[in-house]
């Protein structure tokens, strides 16, 4: 794939009317935000243009400029390897002017990208990224991991369903970092709680054909089979687990990663009674539906966690840029730090030392056919996690960040 195809630039001048206060920089200054995600692989659903475009109602909700200088929002594909991520990167801090990063759907694309941003001292948001390492032993200065990890997802659906009685597990865990760290997270909280894990299989990415592993969650005899992956991984394996019967023989299918994209694509004959965690609920608050209702209209879907996520994250970078008085890194994570979050997202997240926003979880069941009164009334939500449940505490991490 060419370069150009690659940073296929959206790049969009936003230069709207941004209040009475004097420009803090030089004239013809920019705040240029780069959007580097999935747009062609097993997360392009989940992120890609959709989720560039709620990074751009989060520029445009700032008045299109930031104490003078105008808000520019460029995106590129990935093609979800981190060496590609790493190479546009580098030219985006290098050539092109790109002051933070957001987006980032893989751990190992997160890592190269976060330690580009301390290198070059820009600011890197990990919204789509899932790996806890991010901000335990791999955290880094300049990262700010915002939407979810494998510590909150684990300790939100894991925990729930082991304390209901579920204690036998299975994990069909996407092979690679993300799918490892989130089983690892699981298996934890299922020690904690008197549970066990009767049996995993990996399943490369992007795998089509999961018969062979759910035939052998199926005969494992566990209570949950769950899911350790994500995207259009998660939509085939739970497609094939109806078609096995696997929910009809008592046995409970957990997708740990769910998003509105993919209950659409699974449907809700499908996939009703499935229990995932999430970072969002756009039912949540008045804020959350007025963003999902003005998304919904822009793009035709409804936005998942991951979209509300950048959109937060991107929208909360730029107060703290207007409140520092400059793009350097180090004054605007530490104004991020100051500010609380309170917005379509989370109505009570902050933002720690070692680049965790902390929020609260949700645990959530995909409604039935005829429970869903609208055509996003996809599921409801059973019980609410607060942040300092869900999200490991400092006095846990490995973080060299956090002084103990």
């Amino acid at each position: 794939m060419k370069r150009s195809d690659l940073l296929a630039a959206a790049a969009i001048a936003l230069g709207l009317a941004g209040g009475s206060a004097a420009p803090i920089w030089a004239a013809g200054d920019r705040i240029v935000i780069g959007v580097l995600g999935d747009h062609s692989s097993a997360y392009a659903d989940i992120g890609g243009p959709k989720l560039v475009e709620a990074v751009k109602m989060a520029a445009e909700e700032a008045g299109g400029e930031v104490g003078g200088r105008k808000i520019e929002v460029i995106w590129a594909d990935s093609q979800l390897k981190p060496d590609v991520a790493a190479s546009i990167t580098r030219k985006w801090f290098e050539a092109d002017g790109v002051d933070v990063v957001v987006d980032l759907p893989s751990t190992a694309m997160a890592l190269s990208v976060g330690q580009l941003a301390e290198e070059f001292d820009k600011v890197a948001l990990l919204t789509s990224a899932g790996g806890s390492n991010l901000t335990n032993k791999d955290c880094r200065p300049n990262s700010v991991h915002w939407t979810y990890d494998t510590y909150g997802i684990a300790h939100s659906i894991g925990r729930a369903l082991a304390e209901s009685g579920k204690k036998k597990w299975f994990f069909i865990t996407a092979d690679y970092a993300f799918g490892t760290q989130l089983e690892n997270d699981a298996t934890a909280v299922l020690k904690e709680t008197g549970g066990e894990v009767v049996g995993s299989v990996r399943a490369p990415l992007n795998t089509v054909d999961f018969s062979s592993f759910l035939l052998q969650a199926q005969a494992s005899g566990a209570d949950v089979i769950a899911l350790a992956n994500a995207g259009s991984d998660a939509v085939n394996a739970i497609k094939q687990a109806n078609e096995f019967g696997l929910g009809q023989a008592g046995q409970q299918v957990a997708a740990m990663v769910l998003m509105d994209n993919d209950i659409k694509s699974i449907g809700l004959e499908l996939a009703q009674n499935i229990r995932y965690a999430t970072a969002f609920d756009w039912t949540l608050t008045e804020e959350s539906r007025a963003f999902a209702d003005a998304f919904r209209a822009r793009t035709g879907t409804n936005p998942n966690m991951n979209m509300a996520g950048s959109y937060s994250a991107v929208k909360h970078y730029l107060k703290a840029v207007d409140k520092a008085g400059t793009v350097e890194a180090g004054p605007v994570l530490q104004a991020m730090r100051d500010l609380p979050v309170h917005d379509a997202f989370t109505p009570n997240g902050t933002l720690r030392i070692d680049g965790r926003m902390v929020h609260d979880m949700y645990l959530m069941r995909v409604k039935s056919p005829t429970e869903s009164q609208s055509a996003w009334d996809l599921a409801t939500m059973e019980t609410v996690v607060p942040g300092d449940v869900a999200f490991r505490s400092l006095a846990e991490s490995e973080c060299p960040l956090v002084k103990k």
